[in-house]
């Protein structure tokens, strides 16, 4: 992983600088008339939902397929797509699969959107790397460190454009915000705080029907048997049309996601390490609340700086805060402080990102599998911010201090802490 971040360093970082510039690639790059990227989709829920409306306004992009376990989202995905396309007066031939590797296997498809449970993406990026798709990934990239420099790994032997969704570095006011603290307009970085909330919870919900349509052996794939609740997968209907109400709640239970720190994690802590120039790096001690005088996750990097899980304001905001030693800057999803007005962009220059239901960030992958370049959030940053959140959630679970090597990205001495570097696959899966 060492040779991958050093090999991808310059690449990546003029992504940065031209992020920071303020010149979204989606404007910067000719977009051919003829060279129609068709894109299948792999997981089929609220966020592929909110996914689709954003990529179907990009002009050279084909919404042609899409898998899901659960019926009822084929059925809503085909309907959906169909009808974008008839408004169009275009025709274009959609097809659903239960199984994603019949997408994976069509040659006829350039990219894939993988929407799926967090534990189900390092086998389908990795599957997809070698069947040669370019890759749109929804955050956190993997479940696992282990599965996270693997998916690196694969994405740079298949030569893939790989984007993380991880949208707020296409939101101007985020890229300003870390712009200032480069420029040290805020004097010399002192200290981070990146809120995005607690670790994941005891799986406790009670056992309920699996519903008709859903395959919950192929859901859990790679995952020991747990029973069924409605809370994971939403209910939806198609007549009348009713979407999901809540966010599917796998994100916040142990075995099904990382809870907070990795869900929101994927957002705010990738944003401080951006901050902390960290992002082909990371922590080198990660210490739980509670522990001794500590009163928040708290991230220590080699520069002795750190960055903790804590809000900045009573209502806590999910945001950041840089604080400097002549000032501070603090950006969240539409908002910009700062202890200066100066340290602000001017007026109407800065506009909130709509994130998922804007097409930004997804252009700019577009845009990225066009020119053959890495798109603003390649896959070394995906998997070291999707490590930095993991790394939280040990340090909860151990209730200690946990060193770590961000050069060999391995826990330093600690036998206890390796246990959660990776977990077997289950059910004939293997990685």
């Amino acid at each position: 992983m060492k040779e991958f971040s050093r090999r991808r360093f310059i690449q990546s970082s003029l992504v940065g600088v031209a992020g920071l510039t303020l010149q979204p690639w989606s404007k910067a790059l000719a977009m051919g008339a003829n060279d129609t990227i068709r894109i299948g989709f792999i997981g089929l829920g609220q966020q592929a939902m909110n996914l689709l409306n954003g990529f179907s306004k990009i002009r050279g992009v084909e919404i042609v397929a899409g898998a899901d376990v659960y019926g009822i989202k084929r059925e809503r995905f085909e309907l959906k797509v169909n009808e974008f396309y008839k408004s169009r007066n275009e025709k274009v031939d959609v097809k659903t699969y239960k199984d994603y590797r019949a997408i994976i296997d069509r040659k006829d498809i350039d990219a894939v959107v993988i929407a799926t449970p967090d534990h189900w993406h390092a086998l389908i990026a990795i599957d997809a790397c070698n069947a040669g798709k370019d890759i749109y990934q929804e955050k956190p990239i993997t479940y696992t460190i282990k599965e996270s420099i693997l998916v690196a790994a694969a994405v740079r032997r298949n030569n893939i454009i790989f984007a993380t969704g991880s949208q707020q570095r296409s939101d101007s006011n985020y890229q300003h915000a870390v712009n200032m603290v480069h420029r040290e307009e805020i004097g010399k970085l002192k200290k981070v705080n990146a809120f995005v909330g607690p670790g994941p919870a005891v799986y406790d919900l009670p056992e309920e029907q699996i519903p008709a349509g859903l395959d919950w052996k192929q859901w859990l794939g790679p995952m020991p048997y747990v029973h069924y609740n409605s809370k994971l997968n939403p209910p939806i209907t198609i007549n009348p049309p009713t979407k999901e109400t809540f966010w599917a709640r796998w994100r916040y239970y142990k075995g099904f996601g990382g809870g907070f720190t990795c869900d929101w994690g994927a957002h705010n802590f990738d944003i401080g390490q951006w901050g902390l120039k960290k992002d082909h790096s990371g922590p080198v001690e990660v210490i739980p609340p509670g522990y001794k005088d500590t009163k928040f996750l708290t991230y220590v990097y080699d520069s002795g700086i750190t960055m903790t899980n804590e809000a900045y304001d009573e209502k806590n905001t999910r945001g950041v805060k840089f604080w400097g030693e002549d000032g501070w800057i603090e950006v969240s999803r539409g908002s910009i402080a700062a202890s200066d007005p100066s340290l602000l962009p001017e007026k109407g220059e800065v506009e909130a990102g709509l994130y998922e239901k804007s097409s930004g960030h997804l252009e700019n992958f577009i845009n990225a599998v066009r020119a053959r370049i890495d798109p603003i959030v390649p896959v070394e940053i995906g998997q070291r911010t999707a490590a930095c959140s993991i790394l939280g959630n040990v340090a909860y679970e151990l209730n200690r201090p946990v060193a770590w090597s961000p050069e060999e990205q391995y826990f330093i001495n600690d036998s206890e802490a390796e246990k959660f570097y990776h977990r077997e696959y289950e059910n004939g899966y293997k990685l």
